[in-house]
């Protein structure tokens, strides 16, 4: 593990689902850990109310990520919450500040190159969270059995040496419907932005990380999900952004680890042999 913290202008972070079991709270973490953030923006689904409401679920580590959060925020570090979908609850509270963090339904970050973009979840612009929330519910449980036979099988790669492999990201990107609705929520927030006279957008939702192109001159990024992927996006001081796959972070630690260190070897004696 690093022990020096990584500088960074704006840290995005969404879909982080606090009180599902499926949550990575303790990956996030030790990202956190290693990342210093003078803006942090939450962009939605960092509680997951649909779970809490059937089941309360919150062990330490889901606090942990809290505490860490707002002690952030104590410290001076500028907190926006966009809320989504799972946490929607925290959208009747738009306009407040709470330890240090403010809620707002959507914002406009500028990049330190000068872009303009726009931050939303972007349930918004989901047909089926907005018009079938029974089916949006079942596309739910399913998405939860896929993450558990995830983990199952990032046991038995992991058991072998293998690097992480997520099958539910790879299963979603297999079926064609997905792979559709997945572009056509991209251009479509990239045509609020643009509607709206920014440079781009930056979204969450769909636990699907990526920074692209979109129509030659909108910027698109996705944060990714801190369920089964374990992404960010951070903006660096000249308004670069990176998608960091913690994941992979880790598990090329962990290979490196496993390396066996090389001993050098002495030189050969030049005399000896040209004695011989």
């Amino acid at each position: 593990m690093s022990g020096t913290s990584r500088k960074i202008r704006t840290l995005f972070l969404s879909d982080i689902h606090l009180g599902a079991k499926a949550s990575n709270a303790a990956a996030l973490l030790g990202f956190l850990r290693e990342h210093q953030a003078e803006k942090i923006v939450l962009v939605g689904d960092i509680v997951d109310g649909w779970k809490l409401k059937r089941h309360w679920h919150w062990p330490q580590s889901h606090n942990d990520v809290v505490q860490k959060l707002l002690r952030q925020a104590r410290k001076g570090v500028e907190m926006i919450y966009v809320p989504g979908n799972h946490d929607e609850f925290a959208r009747d509270f738009q306009g407040l500040h709470f330890g240090g963090i403010e809620v707002i339904d959507r914002t406009v970050h500028e990049t330190a190159d000068g872009r303009r973009l726009l931050v939303i979840h972007g349930d918004q612009f989901d047909v089926v969270v907005m018009n079938a929330r029974l089916l949006a519910h079942l596309g739910d449980w399913a998405y939860v059995a896929a993450i558990n036979l995830n983990r199952f099988i990032a046991l038995i790669r992991r058991a072998f040496g293998l690097p992480y492999w997520s099958f539910s990201a790879w299963a979603k990107l297999r079926v064609k419907r997905a792979v559709n609705f997945i572009g056509s929520f991209e251009t479509t927030l990239a045509a609020e932005a643009r509607k709206e006279g920014l440079d781009g957008v930056i979204c969450g939702h769909i636990h699907h990380a990526a920074i692209e192109t979109i129509d030659g001159d909108m910027t698109y990024v996705n944060t990714g999900d801190w369920v089964e992927s374990c992404t960010a996006i951070v903006e660096h001081f000249d308004g670069r952004l990176e998608l960091i796959r913690w994941m992979d972070v880790l598990a090329k630690r962990e290979a490196d680890a496993r390396q066996p260190s090389v001993q050098a070897l002495p030189a050969p004696d030049v005399r000896k042999t040209q004695a011989a």
